[in-house]
């Protein structure tokens, strides 16, 4: 956690704005440095208190995520659902460390949710790292919606790729032999297929309940949230998309 967290503090220093802030911050960097379970306390407890600055919240969740306490989910989603995607990188690495099995199921509505493609990226990442039920099909159904001419997300289209040959899973294997066709993604998908047994040259064997449609059928998709805007938080996660 050591860089991470020195890296969070960091950039969080440049965000104060008063000597209240600084003498909060240096109380937060306290409370996390000795890690005895009252400072625990005190951090869960800023988790909830009003009023609370965002960069407070996020120095709490994160050193509560790191250390497995499970108080620190519901803050570290939102975190995760941030339009900032430094603040959704810092999110997503304690969400790997959490060890909470609700962590796969909000990624995945992250991830899966149309509305919510442009923040997908880190929780992508995060269903490849957790190697969870839910991270083949939610990476599934996240490709090969965004398998489309001139589609300005393909950052999150090449991360699904390249979380798909990490796992390893042959349900893959048709998503992944489409991508080949995609010039920015034809690299990583032919390396992917290639971890999975299947060359380039050679017509890929179908994978019994593994087409397009199933891998994407019944899913986390069906639970990702419906809502408007850049607001909405990933249902089943007991969240909102509060910024």
């Amino acid at each position: 956690m050591e860089e991470e967290f020195h890296e969070l503090t960091d950039r969080v220093r440049t965000e104060l704005r008063s000597p209240q802030d600084l003498v909060a911050y240096e109380r937060l960097l306290g409370l996390a440095r000795k890690n005895t379970p009252a400072g625990r306390e005190e951090l869960a407890r800023m988790l909830v208190a009003v009023e609370r600055p965002l960069w407070a919240r996020e120095i709490a969740a994160f050193v509560l995520g790191c250390a497995g306490d499970k108080r620190a989910f519901e803050p570290l989603v939102l975190l995760l659902n941030y339009r900032d995607p430094v603040r959704c990188a810092t999110a997503a690495h304690a969400l790997g460390r959490l060890g909470d099995p609700r962590t796969a199921r909000a990624a995945a509505a992250l991830a899966t949710n149309p509305l919510r493609t442009a923040y997908a990226l880190h929780p992508v990442r995060l269903l490849a790292e957790l190697r969870a039920p839910q991270s083949v099909p939610a990476l599934i159904a996240t490709l090969e919606r965004l398998l489309t001419p001139h589609n300005p997300y393909w950052r999150v289209a090449l991360a699904c790729v390249e979380g798909l040959g990490a796992l390893g899973d042959r349900r893959a294997v048709p998503a992944l032999t489409t991508a080949v066709t995609h010039p920015r993604l034809a690299a990583a998908a032919a390396a992917s297929l290639a971890r999975l047994g299947v060359h380039e040259d050679a017509p890929a064997q179908p994978v019994p309940g593994a087409t397009g449609d199933e891998a994407g059928s019944g899913g986390p998709a069906q639970g990702a949230e419906r809502g408007g805007g850049a607001g909405g938080g990933p249902s089943g996660s007991g969240v909102s998309g509060r910024r």
